[in-house]
């Protein structure tokens, strides 16, 4: 695929330590592993409320799934449990730009949920309690409402529709977080692998780097797909499986809408240089691992819910996690600093499977190419619900993690809730249901929706 790329596999960045021009401090009330947009978010609200806080990133600010996701800042369709975060970061999102200084693609477009036909439309609307029960302005639209919202709407029977609901720029949005946290006093460091931890009376004392140590009273991890390999590091079992998405995006076309619509062939969002995000709406991938077999009995609803939309393969992603450790000493080169970012490859089959779709449900686009395609890795939970919870093995060691595609938009909201986690003002409730422990406890585990 050609064009001006958007995906940087490599490790250049604005915040790279450098001894001389960005040293590492002492140390730091706060230490955040991870330079996602959750950590970035995280790094921000603990700054703003004069928190000292030291972001350590192994690779490059937001080089992997938050630089790689579709944009959409959705609160349509989401579990009930994390609906009333996602509401309340949609409101972060609206003040982010002037906080900033800095547009990050941030508009109000609404989503669509497109239904083929009358079965399908009913099946989508019996999300419309929830909605109600939150004072959403979700409804069905069809016909000449759609076609209003939808230029290329003529051959669907009708949507779920959300028009509050917004798009950001995934290249742009995190790394201005990042920005926002450094200018409120947060120090942030990229290409910087956090190797382990230390702690005294079974607390946390510091956090070693591959640069040095950096002592601190509370540490979050928030890295993503690398959440489990770390906290298993420390002997805290963290249930997550990677899962491959595909996406692509088109030349600058017309404009057909101004948010972003899914369906199961095809997913679609209108992006600020004019072309769109394309991907499978009902396709992904999870390559088997070691940790597959570990967990299986966890994945198993999540799986037999989703069965027909996640595939299965098992290949050399299954021996490079035999081959990587589960542990290393702390003055030694650690995995994290073998593979800096997260780069897979997209599927050629899915991005056929796109095309085919885009040519069948949305001819408009179909002279449109696609003029650079990316894998995005995904970190699963069992519920397909966020991990944000303290970790009772550990006094202030902290997890965020498990976000499950859905980590972008809800992330400035996951990112003050993790503040307020940290500094112990957070309310209980609105932790209560993403604690790690309810994967422990005997809770049953009923998956929310995967999209």
């Amino acid at each position: 695929m050609s064009g001006e790329p958007q995906i940087h596999s490599g490790v250049t960045d604005e915040f790279a330590w450098n001894a001389a021009l960005n040293p590492l401090p002492e140390a730091a009330d706060v230490a955040i592993i991870g330079g996602g947009i959750i950590g970035s978010s995280a790094a921000y609200f603990l700054a703003r409320s004069g928190v000292s806080v030291a972001l350590f990133e192994k690779g490059r600010i937001a080089g992997e799934q938050s630089g790689r996701n579709w944009g959409w800042v959705r609160q349509q369709c989401r579990s009930p449990v994390e609906l009333p975060l996602m509401m309340q970061s949609l409101r972060l999102w609206k003040e982010l730009p002037a906080q900033l200084g800095e547009d990050v693609g941030f508009r109000q477009g609404g989503t669509l949920y497109l239904a083929e036909n009358a079965k399908e439309l009913d099946a989508l609307g019996e999300w419309l309690s929830v909605a109600q029960e939150h004072a959403l302005d979700t409804r069905i639209i069809a016909g000449r409402e759609l076609k209003g919202v939808f230029a290329a709407s003529g051959r669907w029977a009708g949507a779920l529709y959300t028009a509050s609901d917004g798009r950001a720029e995934p290249s742009r949005a995190a790394r201005a977080i990042a920005r926002g946290a450094a200018r409120a006093g947060a120090r942030i460091f990229g290409v910087t692998a956090v190797r382990g931890i230390e702690t005294a009376a079974g607390r946390i004392s510091a956090v070693v780097t591959e640069h040095g140590r950096v002592a601190t009273r509370a540490v979050v991890c928030a890295a993503g797909a690398w959440t489990r390999l770390f906290c298993g590091s420390l002997g805290i079992r963290v249930p997550q499986l990677p899962v491959l998405g595909t996406v692509a995006r088109t030349a600058p076309a017309p404009q057909l809408l101004d948010g972003q619509a899914w369906s199961p062939a095809v997913a679609i969002r209108r992006r600020a240089d004019g072309g769109y995000t394309i991907a499978h709406g009902h396709s992904s991938l999870h390559s088997i691992i070691p940790a597959s077999f570990r967990y299986a009995a966890k994945f198993l609803p999540a799986f037999r819910e989703g069965h027909d939309s996640l595939r299965l393969s098992i290949g050399g992603d299954f021996f490079h996690a035999l081959a990587t450790p589960s542990r290393w000493p702390l003055d030694r080169v650690s995995p994290f600093e073998r593979e800096r970012v997260l780069n897979p490859r997209p599927e050629v089959r899915v991005l056929r499977q796109m095309r085919t779709a885009i040519d069948r449900w949305i001819p408009e686009l179909s002279a449109v190419p696609f003029v650079e395609s990316w894998g995005g890795m995904i970190e699963a939970s069992p519920d397909v619900l966020p991990i944000i919870s303290p970790v009772d093995a550990i006094g202030d060691f902290y997890v965020a993690t498990g976000f499950s595609g859905h980590g972008f938009g809800i992330g400035p909201g996951a990112g003050k809730l993790i503040a307020g986690m940290v500094s112990g003002t957070a309310d209980p409730a609105a932790l209560a249901g993403f604690r790690l422990g309810r994967f422990f406890d005997g809770s049953p585990i009923v998956p929310g929706p995967a999209i």
